[in-house]
């Protein structure tokens, strides 16, 4: 099993970063796919989830800013996210877990996780 993010980077306040997520080694219909977050002295998070069933959740601070996307023919899912600001700065972790609901949200739902790309907003 592998998961590779990319598509970090530095950007301004208001900006925009589309991350991608390529993985193998796993069937994404048994899986839901997580997006996370980990910032300076703090724990990580869930930014985003799309779950087996194609639906996606987000938590309040990125809800409207940050949206999923997922091309199975690729093997990879996406995170857009837009108007960024500075405390979107963080190491941002894509994850997969045979988890459902809510659960796609937690660190402790998920399974398999990608080495992470970071992206800093100043």
């Amino acid at each position: 099993v592998q998961l590779v993010e990319s598509g970090g980077g530095s950007v301004q306040t208001g900006g925009s970063l589309r991350l991608s997520c390529a993985f193998s080694g796993f069937t994404q219909s048994s899986y839901c796919m997580g997006w996370f977050r980990q910032g300076p002295g703090k724990g990580r998070e869930g930014v985003g989830a799309i779950g087996r069933d194609g639906t996606d959740t987000y938590p309040d601070p990125v809800k409207g800013r940050f949206t999923i996307a997922q091309d199975n023919a690729a093997n990879t899912v996406y995170l857009r996210m837009n108007n960024l600001n500075p405390d979107d700065t963080a190491m941002y972790y894509c994850a997969a877990g045979r988890s459902a609901g809510a659960q796609c949200m937690s660190a402790a739902g998920m399974t398999y996780w990608g080495q992470g790309t970071q992206v800093t907003v100043s």
